[in-house]
């Protein structure tokens, strides 16, 4: 993989470091990809990058020299950005400034947000990488089209935590420049667009590609996603066309009949409803990031970690209380809440007692059956970056908020298709006088909830930060309390604001 992902080593060394080294030595492009496997194999980068942290197995060879391997994993770390500012999750531990994420606190030398917007920009490098060096071969087309999807999210990314940064392409040779430019939010968000548009058609359609790869459906679920939020990144609405891209998926893909099914071991199955996974494997992609952190961090008090399929619980993320309010009860009314209660207390007093917030046990290394995950320590079960679910809520939200290509009682009747699952019945079905924005927000919380979305969801609702809505520990208070709009993104690292005259960060930081 290192040599996939870099190409430009000495494979050998003379004694005499002044020695010019041999061509024969060299890991050029034309010894290393040498077959259609070597740049499957090189393509394969662009995926495992999304959840490793390292170059080894278990995250050794950091990918990121300034955080331990296992914390840089790109799945972990988005969870994490997207999860711990907001009502939705809390963490138990101390690691060096992880609480500044719930605290919404953070600075530009805080060591999380700094491994995230590397990441971010490691990812793109690989996916430029194989779009440079399948460059003129029309066989891999199809390989660079998925690497320009992969590279489009990465940019998404950027643009939705970071709202600007550094602009690389597969067209800016190594050693062409000396500093990146710095894309804006608008620049970042044409890009975005343009590019997926541009290749939309020449992706393979939902479900033929091999699972865990890009298709038309990861093209139209960015779109969608960023044109739902278009008015906070450009200022310029742009529902009618989240609506457009909401239905070519919803005309692409089903509800799975059971909610929980989606995140469990063998939840490759359920490719009718997930669109893009970030894929796990226990004995292939061993990682203490990825899903691995998502579900043993989750597990601790008196939750039996064997219910998980796991050989042990971290006692680290939980919910608070304002998240447990959205559900009519934690008793199963509505199946989506997957509450842990007991030993657990409703409040938290403590944020570094695990027993302070009740725990949720979504994502599980067992199967539909019952069956427990290849391996104790890494689990099986995939991440639905996205899924079907979210697109219905999409296609609500962007009629109510004046989109055209859409009406109302479609609106309701996708809301309640996620209902009558969610309750077993019409019991918690709603009418057209039941949907405003309001509820779309908290039903979005009720589907959703620890998928990476309720970050951007609350900004969108003006509700991150200021004090227009409050949960506990929200700015380090334990009742909650008014934060500066700043944190509606995340600084670019100070590091590289001094190494790059063309960087800045947005006001406020």
């Amino acid at each position: 993989m290192i040599a996939f992902a870099l190409l430009f080593a000495c494979v050998s060394c003379e004694d005499d470091l002044n020695t010019t080294p041999r061509s024969e030595d060299l890991a050029t492009a034309d010894k290393v990809l040498t077959d259609a496997e070597s740049y499957k194999q090189l393509l394969a980068k662009c995926y495992a990058g999304l959840i490793l942290g390292g170059q080894s197995g278990v995250d050794a060879d950091q990918d990121i020299s300034s955080i331990n391997g296992g914390f840089s994993s790109y799945l972990r770390l988005l969870w994490n950005h997207q999860e711990l500012p907001t009502d939705e999750a809390i963490c138990a531990w101390n690691d060096g400034n992880l609480r500044d994420l719930h605290d919404q606190d953070w600075n530009s030398n805080n060591e999380f947000v700094t491994a995230m917007y590397y990441r971010i920009n490691l990812e793109i490098a690989y996916c430029n990488n194989l779009i440079q060096l399948t460059e003129g071969k029309s066989e891999f087309d199809a390989y660079r089209n998925e690497a320009r999807v992969l590279r489009a999210l990465s940019y998404y990314h950027m643009l939705d935590m970071f709202g600007r940064g550094p602009f690389v392409t597969e067209k800016d040779r190594v050693g062409s420049f000396f500093f990146p430019e710095m894309a804006t939010q608008q620049q970042l968000f044409d890009y975005v667009e343009t590019e997926l548009t541009t290749i939309e058609n020449d992706l393979m359609d939902p479900g033929t590609n091999e699972y865990g790869r890009a298709d038309k459906g990861l093209a139209w679920a960015i779109l969608a996603k960023m044109y739902l939020n278009a008015e906070v990144y450009i200022n310029t609405p742009k529902y009618t066309e989240a609506i457009t891209y909401s239905n070519k998926i919803i005309d692409s893909y089903s509800l799975e009949a059971d909610y929980e099914n989606l995140f469990l071991a063998d939840n490759h199955l359920r490719t009718n409803e997930i669109i893009f996974p970030i894929t796990s494997d226990g004995n292939n992609t061993q990682t203490w990031g990825g899903m691995t952190f998502i579900i043993h961090s989750t597990v601790g008090g008196d939750m039996p970690a064997s219910e998980s399929g796991i050989d042990g619980g971290w006692g680290g993320n939980r919910t608070t209380s304002a998240f447990v309010n959205l559900f009519p009860d934690v008793t199963g009314t509505d199946a989506r809440g997957l509450f842990f209660t007991e030993g657990q207390n409703l409040e938290i007093g403590d944020i570094f007692n695990f027993r302070d917030g009740y725990a949720l046990r979504k994502f599980r290394n067992i199967t539909s059956t019952g069956a427990v995950g290849s391996n104790l320590s890494f689990p099986d079960t995939d991440f639905p970056l996205y899924r079907l679910a979210d697109f219905y809520l999409v296609y609500a939200e962007a009629v109510l908020r004046g989109g055209t290509g859409g009406t109302t009682s479609a609106a309701v009747d996708y809301i309640n298709e996620l209902r009558e699952r969610a309750y077993g019945d019409t019991s918690g079905n709603i009418t057209e006088g039941d949907l405003n924005l309001d509820f779309i927000l908290d039903e979005r919380g009720r589907e959703l909830y620890w998928e990476c979305h309720r970050r951007t969801d609350l900004i969108r609702f003006e509700k991150l930060t200021g004090g227009t809505y409050n949960w506990p520990w929200k700015g380090a208070v334990a009742g909650g309390t008014s934060t500066d709009a700043k944190y509606n993104v995340f600084p670019i690292p100070s590091s590289d604001i001094n190494a790059n005259p063309n960087l800045s960060n947005i006001s406020g930081y």
